[in-house]
This record gives C-alpha cells, sequence and structure tokens, in this order.
C-alpha cells in the first residue's frame, strides 16, 4: 500500500511538474529572440514587399502603356474572354493582342518566381536575416501573437519610412 501511494505521489508529482517546465521553456525560447532579430526579419519582409510593390508598378505601367492592346480597359476584356475563342472572336481580338497579352502574363508569372527568389536570398543571406534567425522568428510568430504584434509594427514603420522616402522630391536637394 505504501508502495502505490509513493508511485501515486510520484505520478502526480511528475505530471504536475511538467506543464511548468514547457511554461519555463516556452518562456526561455521566447526570450532568447532579440529586438535585433525581429528587426532583421521585418527588414527582410520589407524587403520583399517593397519589390513586390515596384514590380507590380512595372506590371500595371505594362498594361497601361502597351500599345498593342490600348490600355487596361481593352486588357481587362481579353483577360475576361483569354481561353474562350468564341468570346475572343466576337471582341475581335487581334494575334498581335494575343501576342501582348502573353508577354503580359510571362511576365506575371516570372513576378513570383522573382519574388519568391529574393525572399529565399535574402533568408539564407547571414548577414540580412539567416536560415535559422529566419525560423526562430517565423516560429514564434506564429505560436505568440505579441511576437506578430511586434514584426506588424515594425514592418508598419518600415513601410513607412519607405513611403516618405518615395515622396522627397529628387531635385529638391540641388
Amino acid at each position: 500500500m505504501k508502495n502505490l501511494l509513493v508511485i501515486a505521489f510520484l505520478l502526480f508529482a511528475f505530471v504536475g511538474y511538467n506543464p511548468v517546465i514547457a511554461q519555463e521553456e516556452a518562456e526561455m525560447d521566447e526570450e532568447e529572440i532579440t529586438d535585433e532579430e525581429l528587426m532583421k526579419f521585418a527588414v527582410m519582409e520589407d524587403s520583399v514587399a517593397a519589390f513586390y510593390e515596384q514590380k507590380n508598378e512595372e506590371l500595371i505601367d505594362m498594361i497601361r502603356n502597351n500599345e498593342t492592346i490600348d490600355g487596361a480597359a481593352r486588357y481587362n476584356e481579353i483577360k475576361a474572354s483569354w481561353g474562350d475563342d468564341e468570346k475572343m472572336a466576337e471582341i475581335e481580338v487581334t494575334e498581335e493582342e494575343k501576342e501582348a497579352y502573353e508577354e503580359i502574363m510571362n511576365f506575371m508569372s516570372s513576378l513570383a518566381d522573382e519574388v519568391r527568389d529574393l525572399k529565399i536570398d535574402l533568408i539564407k543571406n547571414d548577414e540580412m536575416l539567416g536560415v535559422a534567425t529566419y525560423n526562430k522568428v517565423n516560429k514564434a510568430i506564429k505560436e505568440n501573437p505579441e511576437i506578430k504584434e511586434k514584426v506588424d509594427n515594425l514592418q508598419a514603420e518600415l513601410k513607412e519610412q519607405r513611403s516618405s522616402e518615395d515622396e522627397v522630391d529628387p531635385d529638391e536637394g540641388e
């Protein structure tokens, strides 16, 4: 009977102690993420976002200023009928317009690849971020809403800085 009580006590102590250990380990993991690591992560994400925005502007410009397609309205017409020969014939899509539209579609496809490749390169660059830091911060963001909020706030600040820099007139200093 005494052995049963001792075993029950040990089991209770072990089961009751594990959540405390797990909580302490989780807190230690969170403490290991420095402000510098959070900033590096935010800078990497902002760099990717800035690159995407730049390429997206190029795409919009490509559509608006395409001499063959003649602007966004015609582009949208072709897009809506793309793949349906009957509709394409109905809106009288020319071979030149098809080629121009395909060129735009190819640019759009390459855009996703370029953004992904840039992000991978930045993550792999130990001076920029590094894979270990990326994984650590990314995991913390998923598990801890406070960490996610910190990173989101840093990204918002970086975007705001970038936007205010874009508004500065380059001829102002001359």
